[in-house]
């Protein structure tokens, strides 16, 4: 009976899922990928005034791709929560687009082809979109098969609840982008967000089935 009520329950998980905080390439609307570029001054400004503005409750666990801007980003928003880094969870790699910006693109052949593409074929160089989703999703069911893990463990045979968890990522746009596409439906381009901002989601885990819903936009 107890592994049976297990498998019915709904595991919940909060999830706050945050781009990071702007640079300078940012900034000067330059393609931003695998650089490793830190936060710049505005960034950091920006996000310490979210930190306050925001007034997010503490996560659990905090989760980040393992790339500058990314990681100062979380312990900006949580500076007492230890972090994990998912390699997955780079940007894309753009490329010979790397660092470059539409002015400098928009008379390159290679870049109008990826825009009659929308976007789907490959950066000259770099990642297509299908390469970098399931890159992506690969590093998210790492993510989930530690939170189960953690959610199992809070079994209660006698409420048959296994309770929440809640946890933040500070992930780059296109990982948003990824992971809302995949798990909550829509287009790849519907969940663009600026730095600095994000979706606050519950996922469900049920069985081998995750559903993720969006539930408000921060």
């Amino acid at each position: 009976m107890r592994n049976r009520a297990k498998n019915q329950i709904k595991n919940q998980i909060e999830l706050y899922l945050i781009r990071h905080g702007s640079t300078v390439s940012n900034e000067e609307h330059r393609y931003l990928g695998q650089t490793d570029e830190p936060l710049s001054a505005e960034g950091i400004r920006q996000l310490k005034e979210r930190a306050l503005d925001w007034k997010l409750p503490i996560p659990e666990l905090v989760f980040a791709s393992p790339m500058q801007r990314c990681l100062q980003s979380a312990t900006l928003l949580f500076p007492s929560v230890t972090v994990m880094e998912v390699p997955e969870w780079k940007e894309m790699d753009f490329g010979r687009f790397e660092g470059k910006n539409y002015e400098q693109l928009k008379n390159n052949p290679d870049y109008q082809a990826w825009i009659d593409s929308g976007g789907t074929i490959a950066f000259p160089g770099g990642e297509n979109r299908q390469e970098f989703v399931c890159r992506t999703i690969c590093g998210m069911e790492n993510v989930l098969e530690l939170l189960s893990e953690r959610l199992q463990q809070r079994w209660c045979p006698e409420c048959g609840s296994l309770g929440t968890v809640r946890v933040a990522a500070l992930v780059h746009g296109g990982t948003i982008m990824a992971l809302l596409s995949h798990y909550a439906g829509g287009d790849f381009y519907d969940y663009q967000v600026a730095n600095g901002r994000g979706y606050h989601c519950g996922i469900l885990l049920q069985g081998g089935t995750v559903k993720m819903q969006i539930k408000e936009k921060l």
